[in-house]
């Protein structure tokens, strides 16, 4: 009981002398964690919007002139077979002109009645797992092999800079995320070290009078463990409560799921806990 009362009247002796260090090393680390917090949620929602946009990439591959329609069923069924197509939608001339009017506002073949020029085709769409560059490009030459097709044709360029601008936003997501976990250890570090050396002369005086390194430093490790716990929760907080005032019409936010959001947190006092070692560890030399 005689530790436990030393630590916690040293632990609140810390947060009382030193109002302003505390207060402003919580502000900073709420900050640092809110913006780590912001990216995340944007993160996660453009990676949804990626999705969705993928899933409705689809390929379009085109029959040759010369095809007989008898065999059309017989390609159909190829083209089904192949690893990662999930359906097969077959477009006439009929449908294809009818499409084509949609788009444009009139019909384009009014004369052309009795000699369609719209090539027939099949439309592929794709299982989640091969919407990528490597597996359609092994898909669309795997298609191209096939007797009676003349053509294969999908959004390739606007693939690869979509694919190429995720990873782009990754690696700028992971530097960032490193940066402001890295800037958050040195603010908790400093600020514990700007308390710790008010109480110099009682570590050396405690240290003399046989006090072990981890009982004068469990005081300042539950600080930091304090200091980066609730900084994390009371930016989640504020996220929360941002979240039931503001309405987004356009798109619809994705947060982290609640197990997500408690390892964050128990992450970032496990990172106080860190800078309230290194942030006495002269003195426990």
């Amino acid at each position: 009981m005689t530790r436990i009362a030393y630590i916690l009247k040293e632990l609140s002796r810390n947060l009382y002398r030193n109002p302003g260090t505390a207060m402003g090393s919580f502000l900073s680390l709420m900050l640092l964690f809110l913006l780590f917090d912001l990216y995340w949620i944007a993160a996660g929602t453009s990676e949804r919007f990626y999705t969705r946009l993928l899933s409705e990439l689809k390929m379009e591959v085109f029959i040759a002139e010369e095809t007989a329609d008898s065999t059309l069923p017989i390609i159909k069924a190829a083209l089904g077979a192949i690893d990662g197509v999930q359906s097969v939608e077959y477009i006439s001339r009929e449908k294809a002109r009818e499409e084509l009017s949609r788009l444009v506002g009139v019909d384009l073949l009014v004369g052309y009645d009795t000699l369609n020029p719209l090539p027939r085709s099949y439309v592929l769409d794709f299982s989640p797992d091969f919407l990528s560059t490597v597996e359609l490009a092994d898909i669309e030459s795997e298609i191209g092999k096939q007797a009676g097709i003349s053509q294969v044709f999908y959004s390739k360029q606007w693939l690869q800079k979509a694919e190429s601008t995720r990873t782009i936003i990754l690696n700028i997501g992971m530097t960032l995320g490193a940066l402001i976990l890295l800037t958050a250890l040195i603010s908790s570090v400093n600020s514990i070290r700007l308390s710790s050396r008010a109480r110099a002369i009682g570590f050396q005086q405690m240290r003399l009078l046989g006090a072990g390194k981890l009982y004068l430093a469990v005081p300042f490790l539950i600080e930091g463990f304090l200091l980066g716990g609730l900084s994390a929760v009371t930016g989640w907080l504020l996220i929360f409560y941002a979240k039931q005032k503001i309405t987004f019409t356009q798109f619809e936010l994705v947060l982290p799921t609640i197990e997500e959001i408690i390892i964050f947190c128990g992450i970032t006092a496990l990172l106080g806990i860190i800078s309230g070692y290194l942030g006495i560890r002269k003195l426990l030399r």
